[in-house]
């Protein structure tokens, strides 16, 4: 004889706690969003110190200015004017600033400088196309020569804003320069 068994429907499985659940999904889930939330807010905040900004930031006498930002605009390389760098720049002229970059010196046989050029990058500078004087700023030093440092520097200074040409009509600068102080980031 065989004997049948028909399956019961009263099978009990253990009780989940969805009060425990609910909680411990919904923290991992506020955990989640809070660090996205920060991480895009640190971008986010990032991204306007330099855009809202345009690269200029005030700190106590002197201004941070971002040399990318300083450095990013059409300018005729033949016939540019004062004109043709952003107003609010031209503001800079003749305040103390504080900026970012790498020193460029290919004329240089010592390690130590009394002039140079100061970029943003000297490997990212330029992907559209050659290099522009406009970023480039001419850097002088007032207190004597100072060590020439590889990779980024942090130079403090007096920036004048003011378009200079070689005899020859060809336009040598639009940033210049006099360095306080140089230091390696």
């Amino acid at each position: 004889m065989s004997q049948t068994t028909t399956p019961s429907s009263s099978v009990e499985f253990p009780a989940i706690r969805r009060d425990r659940v609910g909680s411990l999904f919904n923290l991992r889930v506020l955990v989640f969003i809070t660090v996205v939330l920060s991480i895009f807010g640190a971008l986010g905040y990032l991204w306007w110190s330099v855009a809202g900004t345009h690269g200029i930031i005030q700190k106590g006498d002197a201004y941070q200015v971002d040399l990318k930002s300083m450095s990013t605009f059409p300018f005729d390389q033949i016939h540019g004017t004062i004109e043709d760098v952003p107003q609010r720049y031209r503001e800079l002229d003749g305040k103390k600033v504080i900026l970012i970059g790498e020193m460029w010196a290919p004329n240089a046989a010592s390690d130590r400088l009394n002039q140079f050029e100061l970029v943003y990058s000297i490997a990212k500078c330029c992907f559209s196309g050659p290099p522009q004087i406009q970023h480039f700023v001419q850097a002088t030093t007032v207190k004597g020569p100072v060590p020439y440092y590889s990779g980024l520097v942090r130079v403090t200074g007096t920036l004048k804003v003011e378009i200079t040409k070689a005899p020859d009509g060809k336009i040598t600068g639009v940033y210049h320069l006099s360095v306080d102080q140089v230091e390696p980031v």
